[in-house]
């Protein structure tokens, strides 16, 4: 089953304007750099910074409203750039630290159910104190009421950022559940691409910190999850078929650098 009709159209629309507005802002970085630019061309040079710079912001640009406009005909609230909650138990940090200290110290491995269970027991237990916990990414209800809370990440993520991934799930299970204790929720990290196909994505270095099972769903996991079977490939489509008809202007964008030298 691949995305119907309706959803293709968001898609590609979505990454058209994306695109579009990303052009718009875009201003290249000043910086002279008088070797590279009579060895390669100035238009070249500005499409090379343009690339880097679309990398560095391509969750925020592109995956989250294409995550947006896929997931908005399987499930009742999609929404991007959403705080999850502004209220946490002192009960509940306590009991997060206890569980981020033994993950670091190989005591325990990680078991996101039993970690949530922990954490709703003492959701609403001690003083309440308000915090800033990180922006959620895309933030999903399903029909049936459940939270789906996903923190995007880059395809290669530093392995001395777990810590810091695990204890933002952690906080943003704890903020939900003090709102509502019995609420049904995910809190999950997603690997938009697999830059190791066609090798299985490389888990290892993240198992220590995370459920694998339940906190990490990577490229086809994550887009069949909000589009349904079969999402990934055709988004992969829709990608391809507009940069095709997008080309032209593209192209007239970055012409404009080759009227100068440097």
């Amino acid at each position: 089953m691949s995305l119907s009709k309706y959803q293709i159209k968001l898609v590609k629309e979505t990454i058209r304007t994306s695109l579009r507005n990303r052009f718009e802002k875009y201003n290249p970085e000043p910086a002279v750099m008088p070797f590279h630019t009579r060895l390669l061309g100035k238009d070249r040079l500005a499409l090379y910074s343009f690339i880097h710079s679309l990398n560095t912001n391509f969750g925020t640009t592109i995956f989250e409203p294409v995550a947006i406009a896929l997931a908005s005909s399987n499930f009742k609230i999609a929404k991007k750039q959403i705080k999850s909650g502004t209220q946490i138990s002192t009960a509940a940090q306590f009991e997060i630290q206890k569980i981020m200290d033994e993950l670091s110290a190989a005591n325990i491995k990680p078991n996101k159910q039993k970690e949530i269970e922990i954490i709703r027991r003492v959701c609403q237990k001690g003083e309440m104190r308000t915090v800033k916990p990180t922006m959620v990414d895309v933030y999903l209800e399903s029909k049936s009421g459940e939270l789906y809370l996903f923190d995007i990440k880059t395809a290669k993520p530093n392995k001395g950022g777990f810590k810091e991934f695990k204890r933002t799930l952690l906080e943003w299970t704890a903020v939900v559940l003090a709102e509502n204790p019995n609420a049904k929720v995910s809190t999950l990290i997603a690997i938009p691409y697999n830059p190791y196909e066609p090798r299985p994505y490389s888990r290892w270095t993240m198992a220590g910190m995370l459920d694998l099972e339940n906190e990490l769903k990577v490229a086809e996991e994550f887009w069949d999850f909000l589009g349904g079977k079969g999402a990934y490939e055709s988004l992969l489509d829709c990608f391809e078929q507009v940069g095709i008809e997008l080309r032209p202007e593209i192209d007239k964008y970055f012409s404009r650098f080759k009227k100068q030298l440097y």
